[in-house]
This record gives structure tokens, sequence and C-alpha cells, in this order.
């Protein structure tokens, strides 16, 4: 059997930096090529990049009021937010963590975002991701979930926040975070499918 290696695949946007979530990050990184879409990862330069590990410890005799940050693995990004072009995208992923809480000053990356959604391409958006969409001002009067400690910047940006593990509204799926990546991620690739169509 011979694979054709000219095929091209659809594109994904999955925009990064230092201190994205793993789970969030690298669930989407390698299922969405299961179903021939191609991740490109994106920073505020072409480098790599750490990711962490997000969770509150379950251990009861040291508790925490917030989520403790942990190293995790590292990604590479093979572009950087000013080369991107919104029509090379057939979709966006985008991931929690603390990054978005400085990506979300990035003008290019705000661009490039309000351009695939005023496209009306799809949108998936984990946990802290939202403070992206939110600065892009790509939420306002759309339902949203993420982690209920940025509920504010939800609602700041416009958006409705509901406290359920995932909320899908028109081209947008939202999850409270990495919990949530099955649901999130069928509903997203669903969604690329049909638009595809």
């Amino acid at each position: 059997m011979k694979i054709a290696h000219d095929l091209v695949m659809p594109k994904i946007l999955m925009p990064i930096g230092d201190a994205v979530e793993a789970l969030d990050t690298f669930y989407a990184y390698y299922r969405l090529p299961e179903d021939g879409y191609e991740v490109v990862v994106a920073g505020p330069e072409a480098r790599l990049y750490h990711t962490v590990l997000h969770e509150i410890p379950p251990n009861p005799d040291v508790p925490w009021d917030i989520t403790q940050e942990r190293p995790g693995y590292h990604l590479q990004a093979s572009i950087a937010f000013r080369d991107l072009r919104a029509e090379d995208y057939a979709g966006l992923f985008v991931s929690g963590g603390r990054a978005p809480e400085y990506l979300r000053y990035h003008p290019d990356l705000l661009r490039v975002v309000r351009e695939i959604v005023n496209a009306g391409k799809p949108v998936a958006c984990l946990c802290h991701g939202i403070e992206i969409l939110s600065a892009a001002g790509c939420i306002g009067g759309k339902r949203v979930t993420t982690v209920p400690k940025c509920a504010l910047d939800a609602r700041q940006g416009g958006g409705t926040y509901v406290n359920e593990p995932w909320v899908l509204d028109g081209l947008l799926i939202t999850g409270r975070g990495y919990q949530d990546n099955t649901v999130v991620l069928k509903e997203f690739i669903r969604m690329l499918k049909a638009s595809a169509a």
C-alpha cells in the first residue's frame, strides 16, 4: 500500500508560552492528528517552552487554596505570533495554565485569535485559556465555562460564566480544565468536520 506523502492536513493553531498546562496542551496536541489535523504550536517566539502541572495537591495534610505549579514536559513552538495568518488555520485550540496571564497582552496573538473567531472557525478553550479569548474580545454574549477562579475574566470579556464541566455555544467549546479534555476534544473535532463539509 502506497502512502500519500503530499496529503495536506488542515491546521489547528495552538498558542503556548512558558507555564502552559501540560495535560490541557498535550492531550489535544496528540489527539487532533488522530483525526487528520496538523497542530501548529505558536509562541511569542519560535523556541522551546516549559509546560507545567497545575493542580490542587490531594494531600489533606498540606492544604492549598489555589493550584500548585510543578514543572512539566517541554514543547517546541514552530512559529512566532507575529508570523501567524488566520487563513492558514481551520480552528483554534487554547490551553490553560499560567501562560494565558501574560500571552493575553500579545497584540499579534490577539489579532489572529480575533481573525479566526470572526471568520467563523471552531474554537476550543480550556481553563485559563479564557483569559486570551476575553482579552481578544471574542466571548461577548457567549455562554462559557472555565476554572472557577477565572469566572471574573469570562464576565469581564462579556461572556456569561456557567459553572459546568463544558459548555458549547455556537462554534465555541469551553471546558473547566484537563478533566474535561475528552468531551471538549470530541465536540471540537465534530465542529471542525462539520465546518469542512
